[in-house]
């Protein structure tokens, strides 16, 4: 089973990925922000917001099909989160039909909030893809973690990445049984062995934390996250930081 697909690329060499993990927190949620603050209908500053994400894709290495990729995964989510709003949102009528006595119609600003809500998704969605995909989790955990990040969130975060791979092979190994043994299964007894392996998987997910957590606590865990390598924040990173907000609020202020 492969394990890394969430930072596939995080062991290259480039000018991003030696960039501190706090500078590449730091700058990501600052352009998530100008990203989600910019008014509606600023195509100018969108269309500057993905050059710059093209920009570090760049100076990331990172392959640019690779990126785009991942993030049309996700795409499909985002677009079923908002796809009916044109038909409930005020305004004036751009296309109109009847379905017996039910009149639909979609609308002008229904379409406009419809492309903001996709556009702004999507460009987030890429600037998460460049941030995991130019730094290894660790590294990422540990960043949170000298930004002051509760302890709780960044321990149950990095038990998450660890252990879905383990649950994720078990699920598989599961499903290649169960598969061995379905044949000539009806659909209703298809949907019962399927709700068997889930209880099960939890069962077993749930166990498998118990003997876990009991391996911490025989070892000296007290509840506080063990640090071995310091991080170390450097004159690139603050030039990277401060380049990066200049090119975030530069087309804010020429175009809006």
């Amino acid at each position: 089973m492969k394990h890394s697909f969430v930072d596939e690329y995080s062991c290259l060499d480039s000018f991003v990925h030696r960039l501190d993990p706090r500078t590449k927190l730091i700058c990501s949620l600052a352009f998530i922000l100008a990203v989600v603050l910019t008014p509606a209908g600023t195509w100018r500053v969108f269309a500057a917001y993905l050059l710059i994400i093209l920009l570090l894709i760049l100076l990331s290495r990172l392959p640019i099909g690779y990126v785009l990729k991942r993030s049309l995964v996700i795409f499909p989510f985002v677009v079923m989160a908002v796809v009916f709003v044109p038909f409930f949102k005020q305004g004036q009528e751009a296309i109109g039909f009847d379905i017996g006595a039910w009149h639909i119609a979609v609308t002008y600003e229904g379409l406009s909030v419809l492309i903001n809500v996709i556009i702004k998704s999507w460009l987030c969605i890429l600037c998460l893809i460049v941030l995991s995909s130019s730094t290894k989790f660790e590294e990422l955990l540990h960043g949170m973690y000298r930004l002051k990040v509760p302890q709780i969130f960044v321990q149950i975060t990095s038990f998450m990445y660890r252990y879905m791979f383990v649950l994720a092979d078990q699920a598989m190994r599961m499903q290649m049984a169960r598969d061995s043994r379905n044949f000539g299964l009806n659909r209703s007894n298809i949907f019962k062995t399927m709700g068997n392996m889930i209880g099960m998987l939890f069962i077993r997910s749930y166990e498998r934390a118990e003997r876990i957590y009991a391996a911490m606590l025989s070892r000296g865990y007290n509840g506080d996250i063990v640090v071995v390598n310091e991080l170390k924040y450097g004159l690139p990173d603050a030039y990277f930081a401060l380049s990066l907000c200049l090119l975030l609020v530069c087309p804010a202020i020429l175009w809006w």
